[in-house]
């Protein structure tokens, strides 16, 4: 989750009133049995969102009504998930028609209308579950501060004096050296097994990421190659082979 383990943002996009007031309640509700913080922020149509998505992505659900003038839900989610390949998405529909199309965008669930607080309840607790279960971290970015969970990271780079984390969709420029990025990393892990490594002097990836390794570089999912050196090679694959051993990917 974005920000402390206990907060959590979600933008509501539904064209009708009533629904996005019932959905309000639900979620204060949930939260407020729960300890959880709701930050709720409501959109009467996907344009709205859209138009609010491209200053401000840190939301940890989206909550979409199908059903929409202009541009429907499902489109809203082809859209979002061209900058965003993560954020959960979670649709209301009146109708079951549209439920093969989900797996196009990964979407989370389902939810028929009129919306049952206990299924709405049952997906909220399965998503925080499988959130509480990944570390997170907290970077200083200039005079702010962003919160990414262990899975957004996917490298960092030494640049002279700073260092750049990329994400699938972002980058950032963290004044601190690739050493003490890699301690903070690994210290702060609830996991025995290291989700991040060194191949090489100037990059940290993490392992989750890696589609292939071979002796002098390695091919994240994206694509992007980065290098390894001779001494990293041995643990790196050893590692690798490990964790996906223990993990098979699809």
């Amino acid at each position: 989750m974005r920000g402390v383990a206990e907060d959590m943002r979600v933008a509501v996009c539904d064209d009708e009133t009533a629904q996005q007031q019932l959905m309000e309640k639900y979620l204060r509700e949930w939260g407020g049995q729960r300890g959880i913080r709701m930050d709720t922020v409501m959109f009467p149509d996907g344009e709205s969102l859209l138009f609010a998505w491209e200053e401000d992505k840190a939301f940890d659900l989206l909550i979409l009504d199908i059903e929409m003038r202009k541009i429907n839900g499902m489109a809203l989610a082809r859209e979002i998930r061209r900058t965003d390949a993560t954020v959960p998405i979670l649709f209301v529909t009146g109708y079951d028609e549209y439920m093969a199309q989900g797996y196009e965008v990964s979407a989370l669930h389902y939810l028929l209308k009129p919306v049952s607080r206990e299924k709405l309840f049952g997906t909220l607790d399965r998503l925080q579950d499988s959130v509480r279960s990944e570390d997170k971290f907290l970077f200083k970015i200039g005079e702010a501060a962003v919160s990414l969970l262990e899975s957004r990271i996917w490298y960092i780079e030494a640049c002279a004096h700073k260092c750049i984390l990329y994400t699938e969709d972002a980058h950032y420029e963290l004044r601190r050296s690739i050493t003490e990025i890699e301690a903070y990393l690994t210290k702060s892990a609830q996991k025995s097994t290291p989700a991040f490594m060194r191949c090489h002097r100037s990059y940290l990836v993490n392992l989750r990421h890696i589609s292939g390794i071979a002796k002098n570089d390695l091919i994240l999912d994206n694509g992007v190659r980065l290098p390894v050196s001779r001494n990293a090679y041995k643990e790196m694959n050893e590692a690798f082979i490990q964790r996906h051993v223990k993990e098979p990917r699809e």
